[in-house]
């Protein structure tokens, strides 16, 4: 297993294969995490109860977790190295407009979006997975931290972000996965659009909404 993925990623194509599937795994993440969260609009004691079922399964969120931990690991790290293999092949861009061959802001951000979220995602854990939830409920841990603006306004830019980085990494992940086709891209870019505004929007409003409960 260890060969095949270092001859995988020893190759472009290898790393954009992994880049793909990895980015898949955390657009099924998104997806389920934001049905969850929204679990927050029936109330604190909806909330509480799913956060109360997701601890109950012990092991199997720890497996979770770890699976995650491993698709980040594997999707940063090929992004830092295609990223700088891209850097070192062209230290000095051209001259020509950044928006010509179909060039959009989520496509050439890529990088810095994804920079980003991963100091978010740090940021993010050290305030809610990792704080001491004995005297307390995850529902009152949200609501205290979204009384607070800079929060408020924090949590709303990091969502723009990822939508911006999903709006790019969704059709092109099925790109890499050789679904690159004249019939059916228009359909993975369509669908990446309104997925990245549904968890922008899903992810996004829920700080605000807590805010105004607060």
């Amino acid at each position: 297993m260890m060969n095949w993925l270092m001859n995988t990623l020893g190759t472009s194509v290898g790393k954009k294969v992994m880049m793909a599937i990895t980015g898949l795994g955390f657009i099924g993440f998104l997806a389920g995490h934001l049905a969850g969260n929204l679990t927050i609009y029936g109330g604190k004691d909806s909330f509480n109860s799913y956060a109360d079922h997701l601890h109950s399964l012990g092991p199997l969120i720890t497996l979770a977790e770890l699976g995650l931990l491993t698709l980040a690991l594997i999707h940063v790290g090929t992004g830092l190295l295609l990223f700088f293999q891209n850097w070192k092949a062209r230290p000095v861009r051209y001259a020509v407009n950044n928006r010509g061959g179909g060039r959009t802001i989520g496509s050439g951000t890529m990088p810095y979006t994804g920079i980003l979220m991963l100091a978010f995602v740090v940021f993010h854990l050290l305030n809610f997975h990792f704080v001491d939830k004995t005297h307390t409920t995850i529902f009152e841990i949200v609501s205290v931290a979204f009384s607070n603006p800079v929060y408020v306004t924090l949590y709303v830019a990091a969502m723009i972000v990822v939508a911006v980085h999903v709006s790019h990494g969704f059709w092109s992940a099925f790109q890499s996965l050789g679904a690159n086709h004249p019939k059916y891209m228009p359909i993975f870019q369509i669908a990446g659009i309104a997925f990245s505004i549904v968890v922008g929007l899903g992810f996004g409003f829920i700080p605000i909404y807590i805010s105004i409960l607060a």
